[in-house]
């Protein structure tokens, strides 16, 4: 449908200037009002006006206001519009006004057939509630109420500042959306991605893609993360890492939540508590994993199987829970599984160091925090030392209520066996024959270990016992009684924690979708009604006016898809031909708008390699090409 002709609806002075052209009009305003435009649902007001009647097309000058129904409003100190192309162009102090948003810019671009306004040369756009958000380049959409903000776009609000490389905004509802490199700095929070969404309204995000969120004391990272700011909680999915700075230990798994206000940290599938020490670091596995307190005195307890590992120290129980400022770790077995459970025994606390195996009720680990190294343990209720006999096939054995033990250079050097002590030992001469087999009772008994052997027993008050020949001592009696040898049990490095793991299935991260890029504003539909706007009758050197302030790089390329791949972006192609050489004249590629007279058409892609490209192109005639291709930040001219 052609479009209707603008209309003068009120001048208080009109004259023509021949030095113009032809049918050229300046219309001024009188001391009542300004002068008043009318043209197909828009209203445009100013001081000064040049009307050119045969392009349908006016310059408006000073105090430029154009309205668009009850809701956009627009002014600046130059208007430029065509009635034709029904494009606008505006400079100088612009201020673009809708109910949610009031943008600022210095030159904007206002599409009235597309509903699309777009600036180049740095914008402002201020909303009540979220704060301002600043770009070098910046698009409206009208009709779906978005921005979109592209390079150095900067949202501050007096929560936070957020900083990207692109950013769609939604006025209606506050939804950002956020593409490439990322950051949201508040007061006690910094996230980084490369992928996500932040509500405005509710100070809610859900990040993808190399996300990061920075908790002063603690980095939480994850493939996929959810933010509250209001109730300091995060939570993530996949690949978790959650590093705490000041007790340089971190917590891996692929489910977590942190609550910051509570200085909590949940993490479960496949977790893993690291407390990174100089010598050697500590492993702890588990179902779930659970630390909380503050910075200076953090508890790590771990829940549902628990196992932990060292080079020199290793163990099993129900639940390990470890202590950080005093460094006491406890292996407890939780009363909450029926004693006929035929896994309970599995459950019970275990402790490996060297060649001894320690079990119990409930074991306590005590090491010192400065200088990382063990310092003693208690087991408490059916306390059993076992240590394989290096030199025979039996077991080195004592028992009683409970078992106390000291280290030295994190092995062990004393144990003391206290009430209700029995002893089994394989007592060697100098020569290393068995000599005898000690089975002894005594109402404690004191253990001294040198390079990992039982070097001296000594049996203390109540003391019922003797030294057997091994002849003498039938298999059936040579374990006491609670005797479970757990050696396969044991791990014996940081992959066997999970060797008792079922199968990992990580559910697939879903919710926000692929970056597709926008088409460009001056796109071929654009440029082709600039085209048409200009008079049938002007002569080759006439100036295009609908064309004169379209910026230098707006020209499109319509390319192959494999150019798209691998974060390849076009950002200018100038063509000048006058003559077509492809094959038989056959337009079978994709239209390549230039600057020129003419046309050249993109064939398809001979080869792609790391930063080149090898493409044909056709051309009408004898010209020149400039393409400038853009690659992760680097420029790539050819």
């Amino acid at each position: 449908q052609k479009s209707k002709k603008i209309q003068i609806e009120y001048a208080g002075f009109a004259n023509s200037d021949s030095l113009l052209g032809k049918g050229v009009t300046v219309f001024t305003r009188d001391n009542t009002q300004q002068v008043h435009f009318i043209h197909e649902g828009v209203n445009m007001w100013c001081d000064k006006a040049v009307y050119y009647e045969q392009e349908d097309f006016i310059e408006a000058y000073s105090h430029v206001i154009m309205k668009q129904g009850d809701t956009i409003n627009m002014n600046a100190k130059y208007v430029e519009y065509s009635g034709k192309t029904q494009l606008a162009f505006a400079s100088g102090d612009v201020v673009l006004t809708e109910p949610k948003s009031v943008l600022t810019t210095d030159t904007l671009y206002f599409d009235r057939t597309k509903q699309q306004a777009f600036y180049k040369t740095r914008g402002k756009v201020v909303r009540d509630s979220s704060g301002t958000i600043t770009s070098q380049i910046g698009r409206y959409y009208m009709d779906s109420k978005k921005y979109q903000f592209v390079k150095d776009v900067v949202l501050v609000n007096p929560e936070y500042t957020l900083k990207t490389n692109q950013l769609d905004y939604y006025t209606e509802n506050g939804h950002a959306y956020l593409f490439g490199p990322s950051t949201i700095v508040g007061e006690t929070s910094t996230i980084y991605c490369e992928r996500g969404f932040y509500d405005t309204k509710n100070d809610t995000g859900h990040f993808v893609k190399k996300s990061k969120i920075n908790y002063e004391n603690r980095i939480f990272e994850g493939d996929s993360m959810y933010f509250d700011r209001k109730i300091n909680f995060a939570s993530a999915t996949n690949n978790i890492k959650v590093t705490d700075t000041i007790n340089n230990s971190i917590v891996k798994g692929h489910y977590a939540e942190v609550w910051r206000a509570k200085d909590s940290v949940f993490i479960t599938k496949r977790a893993l508590a690291i407390t990174v020490q100089e010598r050697d670091s500590i492993y702890m596995h588990s179902d779930t994993i659970r630390v909380n307190g503050k910075p200076e005195h953090r508890i790590t307890r771990a829940y549902y199987n628990a196992k932990i590992y060292k080079s020199d120290m290793s163990g099993k129980a129900d639940s390990i829970h470890t202590d950080h400022k005093t460094g006491l770790t406890r292996l407890i077995n939780l009363a909450r599984f029926s004693s006929t459970d035929a896994f309970s025994t599995k459950r019970n606390p275990i402790l490996w160091n060297v060649h001894n195996q320690m079990t119990g009720d409930t074991i306590h680990l005590i090491s010192n925090p400065k200088t990382e190294q063990l310092d003693s343990l208690i087991v408490f209720n059916n306390a059993m030392l076992i240590s394989k006999d290096t030199l025979g096939t039996g077991f080195n054995q004592v028992k009683g209520q409970r078992l106390i033990g000291l280290f030295k250079d994190n092995a062990l050097y004393n144990v003391d066996i206290i009430k209700n002590a029995e002893v089994i030992y394989f007592s060697y001469d100098s020569n290393n024959e068995l000599m005898a087999i000690n089975k002894s009772r005594s109402g404690s008994i004191n253990l001294k270990i040198s390079d990992n052997q039982v070097d001296e027993i000594r049996l203390l008050n109540e003391v019922n016992g003797e030294l057997y020949p091994e002849s003498k001592f039938p298999e059936n009696a040579r374990k006491l009684r609670g005797f479970d040898w757990r050696e396969d049990e044991r791990p014996q490095s940081v992959d066997d924690l999970f060797k008792d793991d079922p199968p990992l299935v990580l559910p697939i991260i879903k919710g926000l979708d692929d970056y597709v890029p926008p088409e460009e504003f001056f796109d071929e539909e654009l440029l082709q009604r600039i085209e048409d706007a200009r008079p049938k009758d002007a002569r080759k050197e006439d100036v295009n006016k609908a064309a004169r302030n379209i910026p230098k790089d707006a020209v499109s390329l319509k390319y192959n898809s494999d150019l798209n791949s691998n974060g390849w972006q076009k950002i200018a192609v100038q063509i000048k031909s006058t003559k077509d050489s492809s094959p038989n004249g056959k337009k079978t590629a994709q239209i390549v708008t230039g600057t020129g007279t003419g046309d050249g058409y993109l064939n398809y892609v001979l080869n792609r390699r790391s930063k080149k490209l090898e493409w044909s192109l056709w051309l009408k005639g004898d010209g020149t090409i400039r393409i400038s291709i853009q690659e992760n930040g680097g420029d790539y001219t050819m």
